[in-house]
Formats: structure tokens, sequence, C-alpha cells
């Protein structure tokens, strides 16, 4: 059991933890979450004796043994498997010890505890922890210092996965990996044989791989039984039953204190009087419920572009005479939301690049509108930041024109109040980069926005507000993140980049996890599924749910597209528009129109392709 008892700490002068307790029972896991900056990695480093508390203590038990990942691996000339083996400190002392005991009684020790802990299947555990974090045979064999530190990092994490401690503590783990890699570790937390105690803010790995939530919330702790989801209801449903009882008890004050202010000085009612003041003063107040509100995201709006905005045909992209991706025959629209699915290093970066417009294809077409304004965030580019700077000065090199007042306005509108506006960017958060980062990318109010891993430093709450901001964004989003949920909730077609291609993945997120672990999970992680499956019976509107949704989707695109035309019939047939003369204007707009219609004969045949393709599953619209 790790036990934290009365704990408190305070750092540079901020109380983090006040008198508060947890007792987490071992082999179990448990999600750690709260806001950013309220203390969550500050209590991995004080359980792993790094601080000392000012009060309380934390028992964790005698002789287990304590793991994370603290920083990335060495940049050594050793392979990445040997790497992972050494991290098994006990199994790498005993071999060495084997070759040169001599005493056979100990020799016989060292086999049979060599046995005990697996010895002889280490290779292949390590080899397939590797695999599930994304490194093929060929990587696996390759020296550590040929990877950058981001993979060194994954390197660490199955490093740490290999060693099993008996209290694996993991900071964000899904921050450098992939979508797929952190598909990988869900499952493989969820197996583990030991106490987890996890910080996240990916909601899907919280509510797949552990059964606690210990939530830090103003310097308390709390223990929740049950996945994130389960926490986020029964805590909702705390916070509503404290409100309702504060209200009713205030409503008992007032009529109680009302009774005294009146009758106190009467004699006939200074006896009970005296009582409601006696009960007054007995009744201890409920707290009024203060919630941290998370300030929005606030992305402009772009005025609407003809269809597509933009469309590749036979496209090669790459760097140098080494093509990374080729054959893209691809078609964006304004109201897209598209998330790229793939393992890391397969391309997607370099696809968003050349949407960007910051890489030009080696070979092929690719056709953009005129006016297209493209907002591009990457996770390097928070780095790229200027340390010495502040936000509002920030805003103020792209905005030079605007007054103070206006410059500060956009930063309020990102979610970066008057305080953080005027603080160095290097002592800001990551979160607050992030924000940042995103208000640079947009401030001149993009058709698309393509946003790579736009989540690593924004906790839950700032996620959920990400969703809405995109969900209400009037132009199109390309999205590749680690986060399922994100991915879920904002993507409405997925398109996988694979083995130099990119291909339209027809199926949903659920059937993506599945052929993941499939490729990566290995024998036993396809058990764990197989035996969580419950038989269903076949349901065919199920099985078309995607059909049906790209059906509706390309209708709403033709609605969209006759919306507009009717637009421009209606300014081609103001007789203002032929008295003013004005001949520019009219073949700009005869020329709007013939795009519009390119654009609806195509729309149009979508849908009647997605129609006759529904009717073929065996369902009508």
């Amino acid at each position: 059991m790790l036990a934290l008892k009365n704990i408190s700490f305070t750092l540079e002068g901020k109380k983090l933890f006040d008198d508060t307790s947890a007792l987490i029972p071992a082999g179990h896991k448990v999600g750690f979450v709260g806001r950013n900056g309220t203390g969550k990695t500050t209590l991995f480093k004080l359980i792993r004796g790094e601080l000392s508390l000012d009060g309380g203590e934390i028992e964790v038990p005698r002789r287990a043994r304590i793991g994370g990942v603290a920083q990335e691996a060495p940049a050594t000339r050793d392979s990445l498997v040997d790497t992972v083996l050494m991290a098994d400190t006990e199994r790498a002392g005993l071999l060495a010890e084997a070759a040169t005991a001599t005493d056979p009684a100990r020799i016989g020790e060292i086999h049979a505890r060599l046995t005990d802990i697996d010895a002889h299947s280490a290779e292949a555990r390590a080899a397939s922890i590797l695999s599930g974090l994304g490194f093929d045979g060929e990587a696996q064999a390759r020296p550590c210092a040929d990877f950058s530190g981001g993979w060194r990092m994954r390197v660490a994490l199955a490093a740490v996965l290999f060693s099993r401690p008996d209290v694996l503590l993991l900071d964000e783990p899904t921050n450098y990996l992939d979508l797929e890699g952190a598909i990988w570790l869900e499952t493989f937390l969820k197996t583990y044989p030991h106490t987890v105690l996890v910080i996240s803010h990916d909601r899907d790995l919280l509510n797949r791989s552990v059964g606690a939530i210990l939530h830090l919330h103003r310097r308390k702790l709390t223990l929740y039984q049950g996945n994130y989801d389960t926490f986020d209801d029964t805590r909702r449903a705390r916070l509503e039953q404290q409100a309702a009882e504060k209200k009713k008890q205030d409503a008992a004050r007032a009529h109680m204190q009302s009774f005294v202010d009146r009758f106190r000085a009467k004699a006939s009612k200074a006896r009970q009087a005296q009582s409601r003041m006696k009960a007054l003063e007995r009744m201890k107040p409920i707290a009024a419920v203060v919630e941290d509100n998370v300030t929005g995201f606030n992305f402009p709006t772009p005025e609407e572009l003809s269809p597509p905005i933009i469309r590749l045909e036979d496209v090669a992209i790459g760097y140098g005479e080494r093509a990374v991706l080729a054959g893209l025959d691809l078609r964006i629209d304004q109201d897209d939301r598209i998330a790229l699915l793939g393992a890391n290093g397969q391309g997607k970066s370099t696809l968003s690049k050349l949407l960007a417009d910051r890489l030009k294809p080696m070979r092929g077409r690719k056709y953009a509108s005129s006016k297209l304004r493209v907002g591009y965030f990457a996770q390097h580019q928070v780095d790229e930041l200027n340390l010495d700077e502040t936000p509002l000065q920030h805003i103020a090199a792209l905005r030079p024109e605007e007054p103070p007042a206006k410059q500060r306005a956009r930063l309020a509108a990102g979610g970066i109040g008057p305080d953080i506006a005027t603080t160095e960017v290097g002592r800001l958060s990551g979160g607050q980069k992030a924000r940042l980062s995103l208000l640079i990318a947009t401030i001149d109010a993009p058709h698309m926005i393509i946003l790579d891993e736009p989540t690593n430093h924004l906790d839950i709450e700032s996620r959920e507000a990400l969703v809405q901001a995109l969900t209400e964004y009037g132009g199109a989003v390309i999205l590749v993140s680690h986060d399922p949920h994100l991915v879920e909730l904002v993507a409405d077609r997925l398109w996988l980049v694979k083995d130099g291609r990119v291909r339209p993945f027809e199926d949903d997120m659920e059937a993506y996890r599945r052929l993941l672990l499939s490729e990566r999970g290995g024998a036993s992680v396809r058990r764990e599924e197989k035996k969580e499956e419950k038989p269903r019976a076949p349901n065919r509107r199920a099985a078309n749910a995607p059909l049906r949704a790209e059906v509706a989707k390309c209708e709403e695109r033709v609605k969209k597209l006759e919306e507009m035309r009717e637009k421009i019939d209606s300014r081609l047939a103001n007789p203002i528009l032929y008295a003013r003369s004005d001949a520019g204007e009219m073949a700009q707009l005869q020329k709007k129109r013939a795009e519009v219609l390119e654009g609806l004969e195509r729309a149009e045949a979508l849908w009647l392709d997605a129609l006759e393709r529904l009717e073929a599953a065996g369902e009508n619209a």
C-alpha cells in the first residue's frame, strides 16, 4: 500500500498540499488528475524522496522498487533491446554473477532466481514492449545514439515498463507517443501486475487503464473509485448536492436570523431568540462551490471560399530526392474535419507541411484557392517562441497598427489574461505557451487550421474547451493527435498515412484501435482484447453507421453549395449591379458561380455514390 498521511508541502512560497491524505492499495491502477501547476509532478518527487515534506509522511512498502521516466535514454552505442534489458538490474547482476560463479550451491540459487523473475523470456518481452511503442525489429537492433530525444524518451519508457517496478509512476507518458503508441500503452497498463500511478490528461487512457482517480484540488487529495468518466459524473453530482445543501442552509440561516432580529428585544420571545442564536452558532457553514473556470479558445471565423479549397492530383512529396508520400489524390473542403492516423515517421507531418505550403510537391499538381489562408500549429512552434518577450510583444509584432487595448483583447479572447500578457514567455507554463502559439497561428482568420499535437501541454478542461472551439470554427481542420478522445470528438473523416500512401480509413476509431493492437500488441494483448469483447448479435444498422454519416455529410455539402449558388444568382439578378456597369465585379461573380457549379457537380456525384453504397449494404438512407 502507498499511504500519504496528512502531508503538507510548500514550494517557492506556494502551498501545494495542506494536511491531506490518500491510501492507494497495492496493485491498483490510479489516474492522478488536477489542473496544471497544482503539484502533481511535485508529489511524484516527494514519493521518490527527491523532496522533503513540511509535515506528514509517505509510506511505501518495504523494499518496494519505485520506477518512473525521469529523462530520455542516454545516446549510447548500445542497441535499443540491450538498453531496455539493462533496466532490469537484478537480472543483469545475476547473469554477470552466473558467468563467474564456481560454488554449485550459489549457481543453483542464481538459476532458481532467474527462473523466478522469468529472465529467460526477457529478450522477447523487451522486444514486445519496444514494438508496442513503435520500434520495428530493425530499429530495435540500432544504437540508441541513432535516435532523437523524443524517440529516446520512448526507449526510457520501454525500459521502465520492462523493469516492472512495484510502484510505477508515469508523468504524462503519452506526450512523447503517437496515437498508436498511446493506444498500445492503454492495454499494457491495464494488465500491469503492480501498482500504477499515472499523471495524464488523456481521457481515453484514464477510462481504459485505471480503476480509480486521485484528484488534487485546492491543496487536497481525494480518491474516487472508477475510471475518469465515473469520477467526472461523481464529482459533478457531489458539487450539485453541495450547492443544493448550501442553498437550503442559507435559507434556514436567513429565516432564523430574521426571527432573532425581530424578537430578541421582546421579553416573551427572548428565550426562543436565544435558542435560535445558539443554533446559528452551532451550524457549520457549507462552503460555497467554487470551480476554476477554464477560458475557452477563440478562433476567428473566415469568409467562405468556393470548394474545394485544396485538391491534390498524383502528388509526391518528400525531401531531397527521397519521396516520403506519393500518389496523393486528395480533396479538402472548408467544412472538413480530418484526422491523420499513422505511426510516427510515416509522413503525417510531411503531409501537413504540404497542405500548409511549407513544402512543394516533387511531382504532380496541387491546386489551392487563391485566397486560402492556412493556420499551422506544430508542437515545435511552442519551443520557437521568443522566451525574452511577453505575449503582448508577440502580438504587437504581428499587429503593430492596433492599439494596445485591442492587442490585449486578442490575448484575453485566447485565454491569456492581463497578468500573463506582460510576463516573459520563458516564465509561462507549457499550457500558456500553447495558447499563445494557437493564437498566433489563427490570428489571420485562416480557412484551414492544421494542428499537429495541439494538446501536449493542455489539461483535460482545456482540451474540452479546444474541442468546443473547433466544433464552432468555420473552417477546415487537419488534426494530428495522440489523444483518441480529441480525434473522436473533432474529426468526421479519417485518413491513414502508411507505407508512402494516404488513404481514407472508412471505419471508426474503435476499429482502428483493434487493427492497431492486432499489429502491435502480440498474442497476449490480442487474447486480452478478445476476452473483454462480449458476443454481439449482428447489427446491420451499426455496421452501416459510417456510410450513413458519409451520406449525411455529402447531403449537407450539396445543400451549402446550392445556398452559395442562390446567393450569387441573387446578386447577378440585382439591377443595381448593371446600373453601376461594374464589369470587374460581374466577371468575378461569374467566375465564382462557375466554381460553385463545378463543386456542386462533384458534390452531387459523391452524394449519389454514397447513397448507392448504402443501398448496396442493404439499408435505405
